[in-house]
Order: C-alpha cells, then structure tokens, then sequence
C-alpha cells in the first residue's frame, strides 16, 4: 500500500442543482477519503465543479443572468450539500477559478508549441447538452448522441485538435501493464472495441461559437473546449505549474495511490483523453479510474434534464445522515448500476441497521445491565464453545474488509461487517445468557458472552465509521468506551475491553413504518 492517497470526484456541471446521484458518487469517495485516514494514511480529496461550455452560457441567458452569476448560485447550493452530508474534501476546484484557467493556459501553449495540437476546422453531429462532436456512425442513421440519446445537429467551425493518434499504442501499452487502470473491466473493453479499435480520432479541443470559456493566447477568438479544460482541474488544484507545486509533487508522484471516481457517462474522457494528455505532458498516470455507474429511477437514468430526480436533502431531514450514507453505500454494488426506491430505502434501514446492528446493541446493553449490573465484564477467553467460532468470524471480516476497501469494492467491504453483526446476533441464541445467568456455575460463560458481544460491537463501530458519521460515536457513548479503545490500531483486540459502564440510551435506528414511510418519500419523488 502506497502511503499517500489522492482521491476525486468528477468535477460536476453545475447547469441545475444536484440530485441523489451526485451524493451517491460524492459519498463513496469520502466514505474511501474517511476509511484512508482511518487506516493512518496522507490522503487528499478532491471536488468541485466544470463552469464553462455553452449550455451553461445558454441557460444563464434563459435566466437573465451572466454565466458567472448563474453558477455561483448553484455552486453555493453544491457546497451547502456536501456540508450536510458532512463531506471531507480537502479542495473544491472550480474552472472559472484564476488558478484553474491559468494552468490550462499554460498546459495548451505548450501542447501547441510541442505540435500535439494543431489549426483546423471541424465538421460534425454536435451534442450541446454532452458538448460532445461524433462522427456520422457514431450518431447513425437517426443523429442520436451515444451517450445521452438527444438528437444531434450539424455543426462546422475553426477549431484546435489535439494529435490522439499519436498516443494510441502508448495507451493500448499501458492498458496492459496496468489491468487494474479501468474498473470494472467491462468499461475497458468497451473503450478498445467502440473507441479505440476502429481509429482514435485527433480530438476538437476548441470552439468559436461561444465565448464561455478560457480563452487561448495565441488566439483568443478560441475557447478551450470542455475536456481539456475540465480534465486539468485535477492537477491545477495541486498547484501544477505554480510557484508553490510542493503539493502537486506530494500528490501527483508514484508514492501516492491516485484514484479518479467517475459516472460511465464520461468514462471515455476519463481513461483515453486523460491519460493521453498526461502522456504528452511527461507525467505520472493515475493509478485507478474507478467508473461507479448510474443510480437510476427504475429502469431511467436520472436527470435533471427530465425532471426525475431525487433531492437527498429532505431523506437527511426525516431520517438522518447516516441512514441516507448507508443506503447509498450498501444497496448498489459498487461499480454497477443501480435504481432508487422508497421500498428498498426503508427495507435496508429497517433491516440491517435498525434490526440488526441497532438491535444488536440494546440487546447487549441490557442484558449487561440485568447480570452485571451495568459492567462490562474482562475477557475470559475462549471458554463458551462458541467464543472461538465468532472471534475468527470477526478477524475474518476484518481482514476481508481491508482487502476489499483497498481494492476499492465499498459495497462488498460493508457486507462483510454486515456479516459480522449478524454472527453476533446468532451468537446471542447460541449461547443463550439467559439460560446461562440461572446457573451460577455458569458466571465466567456469562460474563464471556458479554464480553464478546461488547467488543463485536465495538470493531463493528470502528469498521463502519467510515460511512456511519453518527451511530458510531452514540454507539461508544452507550457502551462506555474511552477514545483510545475506539482507533483502528485496537481493532484485533478482543482482550481491551472490561470494566466499562454501560448506559441505555435511545436506540441508534428507530425502526420504520413501511408503508407510511414508502407513501411519504413517493410524495417526496413527485415534488
């Protein structure tokens, strides 16, 4: 493992506010910027937002604003999110930022006095929503754009291409020394076969019939188009080409694991624009592009466009951060697609955390307080017959959820704690206390099985706090354990806890009325 951890989110446009699929994919990397520093790693986390293009220009004239004005009142509304969902980036990189413009001034001087990019003009099927040129088989018979099925139009302007034949092989050969570039591997098939395979086309890099954008020195009638100025922001946010670059050279090194979160509706520019550029710069490559999929309404993509989003601030209102964080981490697979409903979003909190982790922790709590009188007892060792069985299940999920974090399968990582309350749940009825406490031979055995059933609890806080930002620390209240007993270097330790005071407090997930709870978030849908 590298020592150092650079993750980001896509930048996002900001033509409306954002909706339940820009949380999710903002949650998972600070659920893996969260459980990087957990693990005692430098980590740097990167958002922020793509201003220029032309249908933020258009939309701002719709609205009788200026572009500028236009996007500083959704950005504020962006940031106002991220702080309800209590994310932890480091930086919010915006493109209009001084900053950011400068660098993608000085990135394309370069690459045009190099020769990668070169004067030309550019006739096409224009996407304006994707701000995305496709050639006549792309858009086929019907002019429909591959990524978002909008009709396409004609357009022909003077524009800047950047030479991407010239970096082809260098790419196919670097897919190969590094099979772990693209996840899922279906995203890099589908590359080589739809994109690659049938010629990489020299990329437009410019426009002229708009002026939103950061305008070219050496010609500034040109704008730089969209890709080769949104890709940037994630070197332009470290520094690169500034006079301080020391966290550009911390972040962006080999000594650093550098992990891009993206949608697969821009994975295209993500694993062949950008590491092409990269190439023609003479720099380091990220080492990961993890393309997380669509979370969808049914079988629909969702979109602002359509009118069929889901707004995450009213669900963090009625049932709290942490309910939403779960459901969003645990319910779709990440690297798959997967669909929002109100039934599987009260299911999931109903069942595994209200049912089996919350329930988990008052049934341990009172029964500490029925035959202990509140008090942890220490540890006995392994001298229930079961003892043994739920200790290597727990070092098991433990050792499981590392490798899967690591290896960034965040869904999968969760079932496995997942996994382990439910063995402790089952360990409860096993080992049957209630049988145990009429029996004073049975005091050691007793005191055993509380002892194991407090510090389950306990690892399983520690393993979820990643994603959990509230019940965890409620969790350590009830159960009486002190700060230095809650870090993630005492998470093998079964022999730390004894002698704590517990205290019954509110459970940490009421359980839900299903059908009222589904009738209300459907009224939510339809607002």
């Amino acid at each position: 493992m590298k020592k150092r951890f650079y993750i980001t989110t896509p930048i996002y446009y900001p033509s409306a506010s954002l909706h339940i699929g820009h949380a999710y994919c903002t949650t998972m990397a600070d659920t893996l910027a969260r459980y990087n520093r957990m693990r005692g790693r430098d980590v740097y986390f990167l958002t922020g937002t793509d201003e220029h293009g032309e249908k933020i220009q258009k939309n701002a004239e719709a609205a009788n604003k200026t572009p500028l004005q236009f996007v500083d009142e959704i950005v504020a509304g962006i940031k106002n999110l991220w702080r309800e969902l209590q994310i932890t980036n480091d930086d919010y990189i915006r493109t209009t930022e001084p900053r950011h413009e400068k660098v993608v001034q000085q990135i394309f001087s370069k690459l045009l006095e190099q020769g990668d990019i070169y004067l030309g003009s550019y006739k096409g099927w224009y996407c304006t929503p994707c701000e995305s040129f496709w050639t006549d088989s792309q858009a086929g018979e019907n002019h429909i754009c591959p990524d978002c099925g909008r009709p396409v139009h004609q357009a022909e302007e003077e524009a800047y291409f950047f030479r991407m034949s010239k970096y082809t092989d260098r790419l196919l050969k670097f897919y190969e020394e590094n099979p772990n570039f693209i996840t899922p591997e279906s995203r890099k098939n589908e590359m080589i076969n739809n994109f690659i395979k049938p010629g990489l086309e020299d990329l437009c890099v410019s426009r002229t019939s708009f002026d939103w954008g950061i305008k070219i020195k050496e010609n500034p009638k040109h704008v730089v188009y969209v890709w080769l100025d949104a890709l940037v922001n994630y070197i332009s946010a470290l520094g690169y080409l500034s006079e301080d670059d020391s966290k550009f050279k911390k972040f962006w090194s080999s000594e650093t694991e550098i992990v891009h979160l993206v949608g697969n509706d821009i994975t295209r520019f993500h694993v062949i624009y950008w590491p092409i550029f990269l190439m023609a710069l003479g720099l380091h490559l990220p080492d990961r592009v993890f393309v997380h999929g669509l979370l969808m309404m049914k079988d629909e993509k969702m979109s602002k466009s359509k009118g069929n989003v889901v707004a995450p601030e009213p669900l963090i209102e009625k049932y709290g951060l942490d309910a939403l964080r779960y459901y969003l981490v645990r319910e779709t697979i990440f690297g798959s697609d997967g669909s929002f409903t109100p039934e599987q979003f009260v299911e999931r909190i109903n069942v595994d955390l209200a049912n089996d982790f919350g329930n988990l922790l008052n049934r341990t709590i009172s029964m500490i307080n029925k035959y202990f009188d509140g008090i942890i007892p220490s540890y006995q060792g392994q001298i229930v017959s079961f003892d043994k069985e739920l200790e290597e299940c727990g070092l098991t999920a433990i050792d499981n959820y590392e490798k899967l974090m690591d290896d960034l399968r965040v869904t999968d990582a969760f079932v496995e704690v997942l996994n382990y309350v439910s063995r402790a749940n089952k360990y409860i009825e096993e080992t049957q206390p209630w049988v145990l406490a009429k029996d004073e031979s049975k005091k050691d055995e007793l005191a055993s099985v509380m002892n194991h059933l407090a510090n389950a609890l306990r690892q399983c806080a520690i393993l979820l706090s990643p994603v959990l930002l509230k019940a965890p620390k409620l969790l350590f209240e009830q159960l009486g354990i002190e700060k230095a007993k809650q870090g993630y270097g005492t998470i093998r330790d079964f022999t730390i806890i004894g002698g704590e005071k517990v205290s019954k407090g509110t459970p940490l997930f009421p359980r839900l009325d299903t059908a009222v709870e589904i009738e209300y978030i459907k009224n939510l849908m339809k607002r």
